[in-house]
């Protein structure tokens, strides 16, 4: 078995084996025609519960055949122009090598003896993109495993520094669109169930900064502490940005703590054209981004961001085996005291290859693409009487729903819309995803493709009216 593990005597083997790996992927994106198979949970599950694990094929060849069989050949593919449905990206190749270096060499970014270089350079992409968020000469962050951790580790630092004799005071503003990990995270910091306060939208789906003044006023005047404000900078369903200058007025003006969670609208850091669209987060005490949702970048690769260093102090805990404090006093750059995490995989370096190869504009080109096919998109949803579309996108978001002229039941064309979605799932030609707007079931195109066209659109649109077309036909066939 030790002919298994990767070393100076197996080299060969490993490059063997991962170049057969790679070129049944490779095989698999040329070949692909459609963004998934359309294989039920009923049908796949009985393929890989009959697999026993404890009788191995003994062949690299043989697992990589049945992998095709579970996996490879049933598997939702982000790449192709008519996967319309969450915030996942098509990946970059530079950052796909990276993917292939670092898991080969397999440095834990913990600490300075167990990854060097690695941390060289993870401390170089954090100064580049505080840089590029404007946070100012003391900043500082750390990479972690994605949004969710990013905005915990940021009001874990904002509870930290809240100046409250009880937890049960601190508040939590947020908007009503903003991110489920708000209200998870304070939840497992140990805050109360009515601590998040959730802030109206308007029509344009951005927080109403009167509401928000009036929620901190309120606060201040029940004798409790305004915690932290957590602004969007790309919300989930809508892709809406929160007004962040004023809201970084009414953070100073009630000294609270100023998270920007801009897990997916960070793309707008390298982009071209529509950077003005985040003016106003250089002002803020930390920023959540996600590099694997709007830079092209594999999963997982992302980061939370801070103003001033010394808040990640909160975040620090010395162990004698790891981190000992006399390497403070040495200088010596362990990653481990700033972060929740121990062990830690070299995320950075896809980054890092990215922007080696590509550049930063490179990067905020296919952005900015993506965000002009969803104002294209915006143009023909608006244009066609089928559908009614939500918002105007701020990013590369569209919401909407199919509206059948003989139908006015809303909850009927509630189930038309899902049924329009599931079964566009089912058939295998293009993935959509679903949201609630004001109590309805709406549609969703999260367009990070640049490969994606106003065709592609055009004919997804066509298909869910058909599909819904099919079920109000037949629910009126039932009903007669």
């Amino acid at each position: 078995m030790r002919s298994h593990l990767l070393n100076d005597t197996t080299a060969e083997s490993y490059r063997r084996s991962v170049t057969e790996g790679i070129e049944r992927v490779a095989a698999k994106l040329a070949t692909t025609t459609r963004p998934f198979t359309g294989v039920s949970v009923d049908a796949l599950s009985p393929r890989i519960d009959e697999i026993d694990l404890d009788k191995p094929l003994l062949d690299t060849a043989a697992v990589l055949d049945e992998l095709e069989d579970v996996y490879l050949r049933d598997a939702i593919y982000f790449h192709h122009p008519r996967y319309l449905a969450h915030l996942n990206c098509p990946v970059v190749i530079p950052a796909v090598l990276g993917e292939a270096i670092l898991s080969a060499v397999n440095s834990s970014l913990d600490t300075w003896d167990q990854s060097a270089g690695g941390t060289l350079i993870e401390r170089k992409l954090i100064d580049w993109t505080t840089a590029r968020i404007g946070l100012g000469p003391v900043a500082d962050g750390v990479f972690t495993s994605g949004g969710t951790q990013s905005n915990l580790q940021a009001l874990l630092l904002a509870r930290e520094e809240a100046k409250a004799d009880t937890t049960a005071k601190l508040r939590v503003f947020a908007s009503e669109v903003s991110h489920f990990s708000v209200k998870k995270s304070a939840k497992l910091l140990g805050l109360g169930a009515d601590s998040v306060v959730s802030i109206p939208v308007g029509a344009d789906k951005r927080m109403q900064t009167v509401a928000l003044a009036r929620e901190l006023e309120r606060c201040k005047q029940d004798g409790l502490v305004p915690m932290a404000v957590v602004a969007t900078a790309g919300t989930t369903d809508f892709g809406s940005i929160d007004p962040l200058p004023e809201i970084a007025e009414l953070c100073e003006q009630y000294g609270t703590w100023m998270h920007v969670d801009a897990a997916y609208g960070c793309g707008l850091l390298a982009s071209v054209k529509y950077r003005d669209r985040i003016d106003g987060i250089e002002r803020a005490d930390s920023v959540t981004v996600d590099y694997h949702k709007s830079f092209f970048q594999p999963v997982s690769s992302s980061a939370v961001l801070v103003r001033d260093a010394s808040t990640l102090r909160h975040a620090t805990y010395h162990a004698e085996y790891l981190n000992p404090r006399r390497m403070v006093q040495e200088r010596i750059p362990n990653q481990v005291d700033k972060s929740l995490q121990t062990t830690r995989r070299f995320d950075a370096l896809k980054l890092w290859m990215t922007l080696r190869v590509m550049g930063a504009d490179g990067i905020g080109q296919l952005f900015d693409e993506v965000c002009d096919l969803a104002a294209e998109g915006w143009k023909l949803l608006a244009a066609d009487p089928r559908f009614d579309v939500v918002v105007e996108p701020s990013l590369s978001t569209l919401v909407f729903r199919y509206i059948p002229s003989s139908v006015t039941d809303p909850a009927e064309i509630d189930r038309a819309n899902l049924y329009a979605r599931k079964a566009l799932f089912a058939s295998g030609d293009a993935v959509v995803a679903g949201t609630k707007v004001q109590g309805r079931h709406y549609l969703k195109f999260t367009l990070l493709n640049p490969e994606t066209t106003v065709e592609d659109m055009s004919v997804v649109l066509d298909l869910i009216a058909g599909h819904a077309e099919q079920y109000l036909g037949e629910s009126l066939d039932r009903a007669s």
